[in-house]
């Protein structure tokens, strides 16, 4: 699995954006460090992020979240003065926002790459339609492909009944429950017409806009596309558990 190594000018900051993020999980989490305040003041200490790293030597990489950008400087060096040899990425996505999404995607299986990808898209979820595009601005979520009539596919459509729809909380336990199937699976918002995006994917979920009401459209392709679309649609049934 993927490790984090949280690099912040604030301790009590990095642990209170982990605390959040933490929140989007139920199952082992992710391994993760903290790498934070210098000599225990403010600041950052590459020695201390390159120890970070090197602590996660058994992971499958490592993706380092930084706060600001003098943080990146440190991380930076810390790549020269570290020892392990495991591949890390040190990410441009948004603090708060990457880690949830970061941390979510690893706990479905993704690659460094696809987890580094997913943090760096985190904020798609916060822009609007009519917001001016900045230059520079994280991309979007790739929507997934979508083959017109996919042979063996299986596709259902259910309305959302929790009253805050699909935000963070319910996308997280959407991500957690697709990983437990092998099929392709894809949503949309058969209400907006947003979507497909890949269901593995926290960002592509909120990036729906899909509120009280707003229909999901389920599709899956696979061995057990079935059962999975089976499983999503009485999860969207049950408001995700927050209607209890």
């Amino acid at each position: 699995m993927i490790g984090f190594v949280i690099v912040s000018h604030s301790r009590p900051l990095a642990e209170a954006a982990l605390d959040l993020a933490m929140q989007m999980v139920h199952d082992e989490p992710p391994p993760v460090r903290i790498a934070s305040g210098a000599q225990g003041g403010f600041g950052t200490d590459a020695a201390a992020i390159a120890e970070a790293i090197d602590e996660l030597a058994g992971a499958d990489g490592v993706l380092v979240m930084t706060d600001l950008g003098s943080a990146v400087l440190s991380a930076e060096l810390a790549l020269d003065l570290r020892e392990s040899t495991q591949p890390v990425r040190i990410s441009d996505g948004p603090f708060v926002e990457g880690m949830t999404a970061g941390i979510v995607r690893a706990l479905s299986g993704g690659t460094l790459d696809e987890v580094a990808t997913e943090a760096r898209g985190a904020l798609a979820a916060k822009r609007r339609d009519d917001a001016d595009e900045a230059e520079g601005a994280a991309p979007a979520p790739v929507p997934a492909d979508s083959p017109a009539s996919p042979t063996g596919s299986v596709a259902a459509e259910e309305p959302l009944v929790n009253e805050v729809g699909l935000h963070s909380r319910p996308a997280a336990t959407l991500v957690r429950t697709v990983r437990t199937f092998t099929a392709d699976i894809r949503i949309s918002n058969a209400t907006s017409g947003a979507g497909p995006v890949k269901a593995n994917s926290m960002v592509g979920l909120l990036s729906l806009g899909a509120g009280k009401g707003d229909v999901l459209r389920i599709e899956a392709e696979g061995p057990d596309a079935e059962q999975a679309v089976a499983a999503l649609r009485e999860l969207v049934r049950d408001g995700f558990g927050e209607n209890d």
